[in-house]
């Protein structure tokens, strides 16, 4: 079989980058740490990437696309099954740069193009969330006062940035570990979608807690049959 080419530097550079970030926390490693991670010299990884910030800034491009992507979709949203699919893709596309969520306050504070770029990011996930209950609205699934939509969203978006925040509080050694990411993703969406239930009609309500009843029982631990 023909070999596949070997990945170009300044990509491997950023896939180490954010393992490491994700793994450890981004204050915690350093330029040296990565290099040493890639098996290249400091001078290699400068020449690609002058200053950590920039590897953050790269980082952040890649997930601004990946996001972007997902929150498009937010109007195609019509009832719970398709708003679970969507907050459980985009938690899942958040798991996968969890570092910038963990570390959010001392990222933004370092990196003034970081915070421009996130305040951006902000405002563009409240837009995706009025669409969605815009959509949802229109298709019947919710009745939501106009008055109430803003302040409905702007809960939703606050819960998504610091969803992560929250799983880590409550247990710093395992949450954001990659085999706890199932259920941190479930526990995320169910939550979210739950400031929707008094607002939503009683049948999609009523799917609604069957899809936490099912996230819930993934994360109680299986009991084990008595010899």
């Amino acid at each position: 079989m023909p070999k596949k080419p070997p990945r170009r530097t300044a990509e491997r550079i950023l896939e180490v980058t954010l393992d490491l970030f994700n793994r450890f926390g981004e204050p915690n490693v350093s330029t040296t740490l990565i290099s040493s991670e890639l098996g290249i010299s400091p001078g290699n990884l400068y020449y690609h990437y002058p200053a950590k910030d920039e590897l953050i800034n790269a980082l952040y491009a890649r997930y601004e696309q990946s996001i972007t992507e997902i929150l498009m979709a937010s109007d195609d949203v019509r009832d719970v099954e398709d708003a679970w699919f969507f907050m459980h893709t985009l938690f899942e596309r958040i798991w996968q740069h969890r570092f910038f969520y963990r570390d959010l306050s001392d990222l933004l504070s370092k990196n003034r193009r970081l915070e421009t770029q996130f305040q951006l990011m902000i405002r563009q996930k409240s837009r995706a969330i009025r669409a969605m209950l815009d959509a949802m609205g229109r298709a019947g699934t919710l009745r939501l006062d106009a008055r109430e939509l803003d302040t409905t969203a702007n809960c939703m978006v606050v819960v998504i940035t610091y969803w992560l925040n929250f799983e880590y509080v409550r247990d710093p050694r395992r949450a954001l570990e990659p085999e706890n990411a199932e259920i941190a993703l479930l526990r995320g969406a169910a939550h979210v979608l739950n400031l929707l239930a008094p607002y939503m009609e009683l049948p999609q309500r009523h799917h609604l807690l069957e899809l936490t009843k099912a996230y819930d029982g993934k994360s109680k631990p299986q009991a084990t049959s008595q010899a």
